[in-house]
């Protein structure tokens, strides 16, 4: 009898030990609550006009729907339908060239999920970095890759500007955001109150540009603009402390606009008249589902939104790198492709790592279909 309570003491440390081990990353990748991060940053917080009742929220509703049961067929899904959430076969990859960027250009590529490089008048901005393999609080749970990034982060050309949409693991990465201040020189521009997540893991404070909506920053010569995005914020418990938002980057000639994490709403044409029009939109395409409907747009509302924004080039993103719907792997850019051609929109899929001329942009292929 000793020896079996000895033996269960063992096992309980053992599992201690292992769940500590596990959990040894949670606190620092949870980031920091920026309302107690110092005075001049919470001064700022409270007097967006987004930032009620101790939180940011969206000024268009947003609902989820909380279903009495779980959704019909759910549990079949979870359980014969993981291999339609993932490709068939290796995803094809391409290691973006090296070049000279001509000063009135517009080149972007695509690098998986939401991070995308854009090479505008000869700067580079890169959008959501995300390096690591998996989006989660932790290195062993959590969204792994269906297919490894297309460059390592230390073979990236000279970046001139980094901005971050919101502060979700699949978007903000505290691993890729400590390679990048290293390797790296560009400031991060990213919504209020992202600035203490920086903080925390080392950024620099003169390497930070926080903007409420509608506020602007001109960097390397391109100008900045925060706009209004239909989403929340959150890497712990509480939600919503920092903002979320989309992006307008213009130079003398071209302009883009990332969206991030989105649902749809009337105020892309408000963007569109104040901002555009755009020669290039990256506008998200996957992880949609019934259960939150205001938060993700699906292929079609992304092409609405590209429409109301006045874009020229649509570009997906959010899509094929991990699974974070039910929906299968390919969907997203099979309903797209669909849309776009019903709506005469012209769209361009690229393989990861794939460098695009926005002015002679490649024909769609349907690479993806020979992984379905």
């Amino acid at each position: 009898m000793a020896g079996s309570r000895m033996l269960g003491r063992v096992l309980a440390g053992g599992a201690a030990v292992a769940a500590a081990w596990m959990l040894r990353d949670v606190p620092e990748e949870l980031g920091a609550r920026p309302l107690r991060t110092g005075e001049g940053r919470a001064a700022r917080i409270r007097r967006s006009a987004q930032f009620r009742d101790g939180a940011f929220y969206n000024p268009m509703a947003v609902r989820t729907v909380a279903p009495s049961g779980p959704p019909p067929n759910l549990v079949r899904e979870l359980l014969t339908g993981r291999d339609v959430r993932r490709p068939a076969g290796p995803v094809p990859l391409v290691t973006p060239p090296q070049v000279d960027l001509a000063p009135d250009g517009l080149q972007v590529v695509w690098l998986g999920h939401a991070s995308t490089l854009v090479e505008i008048e000869g700067r580079r901005v890169l959008f959501d970095p995300v390096w690591s393999r998996r989006v989660s609080p932790s290195r062993l749970v959590g969204p792994k890759r269906l297919h490894p990034v297309p460059v390592e982060l230390d073979r990236l050309p000279p970046i001139d500007a980094i901005a971050i949409s919101h502060d979700h693991y699949d978007h903000l990465d505290l691993a890729t955001v400590r390679a990048l201040t290293g390797f790296q020189q560009a400031p991060f521009i990213v919504p209020l109150g992202i600035g203490a997540h920086l903080a925390k893991w080392g950024v620099p404070a003169e390497r930070v540009i926080e903007l409420d909506w509608e506020e602007e920053a001109r960097v390397a010569g391109l100008r900045f603009v925060a706009t209004a995005a239909r989403h929340f914020s959150g890497r712990a418990f509480s939600r919503n402390d920092t903002l979320w938002g989309s992006w307008v980057v213009a130079g003398e000639r071209r302009r883009v606009f990332y969206a991030g994490d989105s649902g749809y709403f009337d105020g892309y044409a408000r963007i569109g008249a104040d901002h555009g029009p755009f020669d290039l939109t990256l506008m998200p395409i996957g992880a949609y589902s019934p259960a939150w409907p205001d938060i993700h747009m699906d292929p079609e509302e992304a092409v609405n939104a590209h429409i109301d924004l006045g874009g020229e080039l649509m570009l997906p993103v959010h899509w094929a790198t991990f699974t974070l719907a039910l929906h299968p792997w390919a969907e997203p850019v099979d309903r797209l492709w669909a849309e776009a051609k019903a709506r005469d929109v012209r769209v361009v899929v690229p393989r990861p790592g794939e460098r695009v001329d926005v002015d002679a942009p490649p024909s769609l292929d349907g690479w993806w279909e020979m992984l379905t």
